[in-house]
């Protein structure tokens, strides 16, 4: 496998919700830890480890039983309590987590409806950090270290993994690999799976190469705060809003690969994100700027957008909206993501002028629409009446939250975002979550048929017979 990401991380207490990063760890982690409970691709719940779950009928107290006989890749057994301690610190402070006898029970003072949702993705991952601090799990890979160095994470098979053995027997992950080689790797056959950018995803499918692309899952958009006094004009906003033109961003810079976006929340996990709309009106964004004074977001003092997630994709994206507001004569300078110097000592530097709009990216991670918006407020700091129920998964309630956020124009949708890879000709049984999971354990590789070293010998009469498959520990899968 090859990726994008520099740097992985897999303890799931370091991740930060709604992070770019987050999504590779999270693909990574899926590796060697397992959740109690997963979602299949049908809407219904699936035991993993946990085999059964019930509640009160108010949903704020939840009882799991854990499943018995499952042992940590270091050959300890897995008990309620390490489950305790794992997920503890991942919940919010207003729900507890206890042992008892061979289950574990969530305790909150709300109700948690959508607790199943939550549990099921994300990162609340099952595991037991070693004295050393680094994580093990009972998933289907082990992770080994690599000789090659800090480049490679290598993933061995767990041959006493509880589900199984997986099929291939190891993984080895290149990190940090530019687009284009992946690409260029993917078709020499020196890559079995790649990530692939949103630009090289056309170019792949034109060279025959097998490509796989998630449900829309990053969202990218515009955020305001009040460093300058431009930003916190919400006529101002309002007009930005109606210069963008959101199905370029789609269909030219992402080549396609995202959809514009009206909503916080994409339609495949909200459903409701088509009630909201947004079109380009430029007269409109014009005369709403004659109406707004000559000097606010004008060429003495534009309004600056800094450019949040690093990549090309993303300046231009930022680059995008500056000359959308500019045919509504909104000035607006990008400003370059300050990216400090590797080992140079920190040293102070002169203040940079305040940016009044952010390009951000986040990357959904909950299969809970309650908790998905809940954290991208919380990210964001959009505030809501005190009066709104945060614990409902009622969607006529959740559109009226994202409805009221949305109108303050305090947070401005550009696009949503699929995630794509390319796949080897010899690999088989890729069936991966359309919200993003790999299930790699179920993965295997299809190996030529080796050829005789003598053609003329006709004395093997299975020298030409196809492969057979290996040969698995009792209890693999299938």
């Amino acid at each position: 496998m090859e990726v994008h990401a520099a740097s992985v991380s897999l303890d799931p207490r370091e991740w930060q919700v709604g992070s770019l990063d987050s999504a590779t760890n999270d693909k990574m982690a899926e590796l060697v830890f397992e959740r109690l409970v997963a979602l299949d691709n049908y809407g219904r719940f699936q035991p993993v480890l946990a085999t059964e779950w019930s509640h009160d009928g108010s949903n704020k107290r939840w009882r799991f039983t854990i499943r018995a006989g499952v042992k940590f890749s270091d050959g300890a057994a897995l008990n309620p309590e390490d489950v305790v301690a794992a997920l503890q610190p991942l919940l919010p402070a207003s729900e507890q987590l206890s042992a008892a006898g061979n289950s574990i029970v969530f305790q909150s003072n709300a109700p948690m409806p959508d607790l199943l949702e939550q549990l099921s993705s994300g990162r609340y991952f099952v595991y037991r950090p070693l004295a050393s601090g680094a994580p093990v799990g009972t998933g289907p890979f082990i992770l080994a270290e690599s000789p090659t160095g800090t480049a490679h994470l290598l993933f061995r098979a767990n041959e006493d993994a509880w589900s199984g053995r997986p099929f291939v027997d190891a993984i080895d992950v290149t990190l940090g690999v530019p687009p284009l080689r992946a690409m260029f790797d993917l078709q020499l056959g020196k890559a079995d799976l790649i990530e692939l950018s949103p630009e090289l995803v056309p170019r792949a499918r034109q060279a025959n190469l097998r490509v796989w692309s998630s449900e829309p899952v990053t969202l990218f958009g515009l955020r305001f705060d009040d460093a300058q006094a431009a930003a916190s004009d919400v006529r101002l906003r309002e007009a930005l809003s109606l210069s963008l033109d959101r199905g370029t961003m789609a269909n030219v810079l992402l080549q396609k690969q995202a959809e514009p976006a009206a909503a916080l929340l994409p339609q495949w996990l909200s459903g409701y994100a088509f009630l909201f709309t947004v079109d380009t009106n430029l007269e409109r964004a014009k005369e709403m700027r004659r109406g707004l004074p000559a000097n606010e977001a004008a060429g003495v003092e534009p309004l600056r957008l800094r450019v949040d997630p690093s990549g090309d994709l993303a300046k231009l994206l930022g680059e995008r909206v500056a000359v959308n507001a500019r045919q509504a004569a909104i000035s607006v300078q990008v400003v370059a993501r300050p990216v400090p110097r590797a080992g140079a000592a920190p040293s102070p530097a002169p203040a940079a002028p305040p940016s009044g709009v952010h390009l951000f990216a986040w990357h959904y991670s909950s299969l809970s629409p309650r908790a998905e918006l809940e954290s991208l407020f919380a990210a964001y700091n959009l505030s809501e009446p005190s009066e709104v129920n945060a614990t409902s998964i009622d969607h006529e309630q959740l559109y009226a939250r994202e409805r009221r956020v949305l109108e303050g124009r305090r947070v401005l949708p550009l696009v949503v975002q699929a995630e794509s890879v390319g796949l080897g000709a010899n690999v088989r049984d890729w069936m991966p979550a359309r919200w993003g999971e790999w299930h790699l354990a179920d993965v295997w590789l299809e190996t030529p048929e080796p050829v005789a070293a003598d053609s003329s010998n006709t004395t093997n009469p299975t020298s030409q017979a196809s492969p057979q498959p290996r040969a698995v520990a009792p209890g693999a899968k299938p």
